[in-house]
Formats: C-alpha cells, sequence, structure tokens
C-alpha cells in the first residue's frame, strides 16, 4: 500500500462552513457492491441541510427540491462522515443550503475526502403545509 495521499485527499476540513452532522454507516446502510447506498447518503444529507434553516424558519419547513447532488467518491462502512453546510440564498419564505460532505477513511485517519457535495432548498410553512414568510428578525441568527 503506498504511503501517498490519494489524489482526492486533503488534510483539513473546511473552516467556512459549519460542521452540522458526524456519522458512520454500518453494514446495513450496504447496496450488494459493499458501498454505502446512495439514498442512504442523500437521507443524511437532507438532515444535515436542514440544521440551518431551523434558526432562520422558527417552525416548520420542508424539503421542496434538491437542486443538485454529486457524489464524487463511494462510502464505506466504518467511514467518519463530516457534513458542513452553509447558507447560499435567503428568499421570502425559502433557504438555499449547501451541503458537503467529507469522509475520514476507517483505514486512514487524519485525512480527508471529499465524497458529496449538494444544494438543496427548504420552505417554511404554516401549519396547513402552506408557504409562509421567513420571519424578519430570523434573516440574521445568532451564531
Amino acid at each position: 500500500m503506498s504511503s501517498q495521499p490519494h489524489p482526492n485527499a486533503q488534510t483539513s476540513l473546511p473552516h467556512d462552513r459549519e460542521l452540522v452532522l458526524k456519522v458512520i454507516p454500518m453494514p446495513a446502510d450496504c447496496n450488494p457492491n459493499g458501498d454505502i447506498f446512495g439514498g442512504w447518503v442523500m437521507a443524511q444529507v437532507d438532515l444535515a441541510g436542514a440544521v440551518l434553516p431551523a434558526r432562520y424558519v422558527r417552525g416548520r419547513f420542508v424539503t421542496v427540491a434538491v437542486n443538485q447532488f454529486i457524489f464524487k467518491q463511494p462510502v464505506r462502512v466504518g467511514d467518519i462522515l463530516s457534513f458542513f453546510a452553509h447558507v447560499s440564498r435567503v428568499g421570502n419564505s425559502s433557504i438555499t443550503v449547501q451541503v458537503e460532505v467529507f469522509a475520514e477513511r476507517f483505514s486512514a485517519q487524519g485525512r480527508y475526502v471529499k465524497v458529496t457535495e449538494a444544494s438543496l432548498t427548504y420552505v417554511a410553512v404554516d401549519a396547513q403545509g402552506k408557504p409562509r414568510p421567513i420571519p424578519n428578525d430570523a434573516l440574521n441568527p445568532p451564531d
């Protein structure tokens, strides 16, 4: 085994994004090829993406769009996945969030590779599920 890092590996995680979720996929999350199901990764990205909008919306909101989803590398059992997010757009009732997922491979601790990136849009809704405005005082949530 080479001691050279994988060409897509990086030694640090993003400092301009917020860490919103860490998770380790398990064998039950695998497809028949031994990689983690893409749908499992998508579900985790949706959970991670929802963390920041909750600070703005102050109530119920729903995922309305997956604008972009790119699988860059496979995810494997035992990888430590770190999900970083930032809000890229706040509209009247919607919020768009960018999520980047980095894997710290079980066999290569301390090195990270970006495995997934996505853009998702969430909409604030009322009790009947109809879009509602995001409160004006929520546009600058506390850190």
